[in-house]
């Protein structure tokens, strides 16, 4: 494997940008904080990227102790990719850069693709209290897990069992939401999300 290109600065965030700059990277680690994924659900997931890209960002990153590879149990039988501890750090560095950048995403424009996790870290920046809240969009559902520490952050389809909050709304309203432009609680009491549910968020939630 050829050394890791470096900035070769004595500066902290020189070093982090040595790891994580690259093209792609941060945003296979964002699908990557969903838990443990498959090489090719990580391609379908990333649509522009290469697969010799792909695959070169997930060997950088399994250098740098960011993610580790392993194989499967049977019948899954496959490998998939998941970050270290050390990676899952980076949700902050994320949910950072993403609220920076919630000014830039404007209209959707007819080239962008979409993926309805891909509200998920957006939203979760909204959500007050711990708990499985399962969201659904017109693009798809997905589902977060609000406070979760050393685990998956998030997670395509439905929640894995009995969410503690169901919301369910459109699209501009979580756009909205994740932009800061409308609270949570005030899209709650205008209609704009139906809660259901009977855990501590959903009744916190229709008590705003």
């Amino acid at each position: 494997m050829p050394p890791r290109r470096s900035y070769d600065q004595y500066c902290s965030a020189a070093r982090a940008l040595d790891l994580v700059g690259d093209r792609w990277t941060l945003l296979i680690v964002r699908e990557l904080l969903a838990g443990p994924r498959r090489y090719t659900d990580l391609h379908a997931d990333l649509p522009g990227v290469s697969t010799d890209v792909l695959a070169s960002r997930l060997r950088d990153m399994e250098r740098d102790g960011l993610a580790t590879r392993r194989r499967l149990p049977p019948p899954g039988a496959a490998s998939v990719y998941e970050l270290t501890d050390r990676g899952r750090e980076l949700l902050p560095v994320l949910q950072a850069l993403g609220e920076w950048g919630q000014a830039e995403l404007g209209e959707r424009r007819p080239t962008d693709a979409v993926r309805a996790h891909w509200f998920a870290l957006p939203l979760l920046r909204r959500l007050d209290g711990e708990g499985l809240v399962e969201v659904r969009l017109e693009e798809g559902h997905f589902h977060l897990h609000a406070g979760a520490e050393g685990g998956p952050v998030y997670g395509d389809g439905p929640a894995p069992g009995e969410p503690d909050a169901l919301l369910v709304l459109d699209t501009g309203t979580c756009t909205a939401i994740g932009r800061g432009e409308l609270s949570l609680a005030q899209a709650v009491r205008e209609g704009r999300v139906e809660v259901s549910g009977d855990g501590t968020l959903a009744k916190a939630l229709r008590d705003t």
